[in-house]
C-alpha cells in the first residue's frame, strides 16, 4: 500500500505543480516522477531552511508540491537557456 500511496501523492503533487508553473506539465508518468522527486527534495530542503514539514497525507501532498514546483521552475529556466 505504501508504494501505491507514494504514486498517488506523486501524481497529485506533480499535477498541482504543473498547474502552478504554467506550461511545465509532463503528462501522467512525468507528473508522478516530478512529484516523487519533489517530495524527496522537499524532505531534504525544507528542514534545512527551518520550515516545518506538514503532517498527514495532505501535508505530504503540500510538501511534495512545493518540491515539484521548485524542480519545474529550475527545469523551465534550463529549457530557456
Amino acid at each position: 500500500m505504501g508504494i501505491l500511496a507514494a504514486l498517488v501523492i506523486g501524481a497529485i503533487a506533480g499535477w498541482l505543480a504543473g498547474l502552478i508553473v504554467h506550461g511545465a506539465g509532463f503528462g501522467l508518468v512525468g507528473n508522478i516522477v516530478v512529484g516523487m522527486i519533489g517530495a524527496l527534495l522537499a524532505g531534504w530542503l525544507l528542514p534545512r531552511l527551518g520550515v516545518m514539514r506538514a503532517a498527514g497525507t495532505l501535508g505530504q501532498i503540500i510538501d511534495a508540491t512545493v518540491g515539484a514546483v521548485i524542480i519545474l521552475v529550475i527545469l523551465s529556466m534550463v529549457r530557456r537557456a
